[in-house]
C-alpha cells in the first residue's frame, strides 16, 4: 500500500502473514508489517498513521486478530510512531553474526 500527492511517492507500507510473531497469539496467524516508510519531510502530517490503519484493515480481513511489527533499536523514530499508534514492546534482540571464512 502506498501513498501519493500528484503522483509522488509519500510513503509506503508492506503488511503480509505470520504464522506467528513474537508476543502474539501462537495459536492464530499474524499480520505483519514487513517495511513501512514515510519521506522525512512528510512526516508528523498523519500519512504513516493512515497507512498503518489501512495494514490493520487487511489484517482484519485475512482473519488476524493481531498485528505486528519490527524496529531496529536505533530507528528511534520508529520505535516513537509504533508507541504513538498503540504498539507494545515485547521483546528485544541482539543478532550476531561471525564471519567463518577467516578462521
Amino acid at each position: 500500500m502506498a501513498t501519493y500527492e500528484k503522483e509522488e511517492l509519500l510513503g509506503f507500507i508492506e503488511v503480509g502473514l505470520r504464522s506467528h510473531a513474537d508476543g502474539c497469539d501462537v495459536r492464530q496467524p499474524v499480520g505483519y508489517v514487513e517495511g513501512w516508510f514515510v519521506r522525512e519531510e512528510m512526516r508528523g502530517r498523519g500519512i504513516g498513521k493512515e497507512l498503518m490503519r489501512k495494514a490493520e484493515d487487511w489484517s482484519r480481513t485475512q482473519n488476524c486478530r493481531e498485528i505486528a511489527s519490527d524496529a531496529l533499536l536505533d530507528n528511534v523514530a520508529s520505535q516513537r510512531a509504533h508507541a504513538a499508534l498503540g504498539f507494545e514492546v515485547v521483546d528485544r534482540c541482539v543478532h550476531y553474526r561471525k564471519d567463518l571464512s577467516s578462521s
